[in-house]
């Protein structure tokens, strides 16, 4: 039943190449192998019926192909899922949502599908000592942020498998002091949130903390998203834990995330999607976007897994993509570039 690397192998069959190719690609994003791809008469034709633990099979008119029907459940004791929608246009909202829809069947019948890291992935990052990192000066024309003041500009911090060694790597490269604040929602076990909490605030310059009830984001703050139960901001800008859980298969949602945030600090909030499986981020980065805030993703070789930046980038709302070093730095010069305008905007004005 697993394909070729471990994972569970499914089984494609589609009179529409179009919708083979999106199937296949979408399966491939949730991390599942593809056993078979084609149309009715090739699987009838196939001289050995191949091995999948799920079939998808979705067809312009069933009543085209009769036997199709008799000929899996002659073969295989694996779930058939018929009458899958057809997959709209890549990029787009209506696409995203309707790979959410076809993860959501997917786990009904195979268990969760996310990878995650391990507590012993998170533990390794810590053999990375404070002298592999040139720690970087705070740029001149940058005013430092005073210790414990309220964090006008914050950037959520978007990452699910691979995330935890991309956002100690981006953190570790950021001058101290800077005058923004940070929103982390990461994919992750929920028995590992201390062991990503001691390790990620271990060598940065930035404080790592769990998110906590009235409590408002300062300069300096990597504010971590619990998984268990969605939160938010009132009206004063104070953090607040509601009564349900995060919505979508994931906690965090990292969409719901950008939008809860969002719905405090509009323009003043912007995003960053790091290494991750799924498409968790890209139907709400496109509506932050338009707000006017910045949405970047780090590049795909530099990802342990690429798919959750590469969606993000598939929808044409990424303006800048790099290595988290290559991210660290445009922060800093983003800053730097807003701190200058701010000067010469009051010279003017005086």
């Amino acid at each position: 039943m697993a394909g070729p690397h471990g994972r569970p192998g499914v089984g494609i069959v589609s009179d529409v190449v179009l919708q083979r190719h999106r199937l296949q690609a979408a399966t491939g994003k949730f991390g599942l192998d593809v056993s078979f791809s084609g149309d009715p008469e090739r699987l009838m034709d196939y001289p050995a019926f191949p091995d999948a633990a799920l079939w998808l099979v979705t067809l312009e008119d069933e009543a085209d192909h009769p036997a199709l029907l008799e000929h899996l459940l002659e073969n295989t004791e694996a779930p058939v899922l018929f009458g899958l929608d057809q997959a709209p246009k890549p990029g787009t909202t209506e696409y995203f949502r309707w790979e959410r829809r076809l993860l959501d069947k997917l786990e009904k019948q195979l268990g969760h599908l996310e990878q995650l890291d391990t507590a012993n992935d998170i533990e390794e990052l810590a053999e990375t000592t404070p002298d592999a990192v040139d720690a970087p000066t705070l740029p001149h024309w940058i005013t430092p942020a005073a210790p414990g003041s309220v964090a006008e500009e914050v950037w959520i911090l978007g990452a699910s498998l691979g995330g935890p060694a991309a956002v100690k790597t981006f953190l570790d490269h950021l001058p101290p002091r800077l005058p923004v604040g940070f929103i982390y929602a990461q994919h992750i076990d929920g028995n590992f949130t201390e062991v990503l909490t001691r390790v990620l605030g271990r060598h940065a310059h930035y404080s790592l903390k769990r998110a906590e009830e009235d409590y408002r984001v300062r300069n300096g703050d990597v504010v971590l998203m619990p998984v268990e139960r969605e939160w938010s901001f009132d009206r004063q800008g104070q953090l607040t834990e509601l009564n349900h859980p995060w919505p979508g298969p994931y906690g965090p949602s990292i969409d719901q995330v950008l939008l809860n945030v969002a719905d405090h600090y509009g323009k003043h909030c912007h995003a960053i999607l790091f290494s991750g499986m799924g498409n968790d981020g890209a139907i709400a980065a496109p509506m932050l976007k338009a707000y006017g805030s910045r949405i970047w993703v780090q590049e795909s070789t530099s990802c342990g897994n690429s798919s959750m930046p590469d969606s993000v980038a598939a929808t044409g709302c990424a303006s800048f993509c790099g290595t988290p070093e290559q991210l660290a730095r445009e922060l800093v010069k983003v800053i730097e570039n807003n701190c200058l305008l701010k000067g010469r905007q009051k010279r003017d004005s005086a």
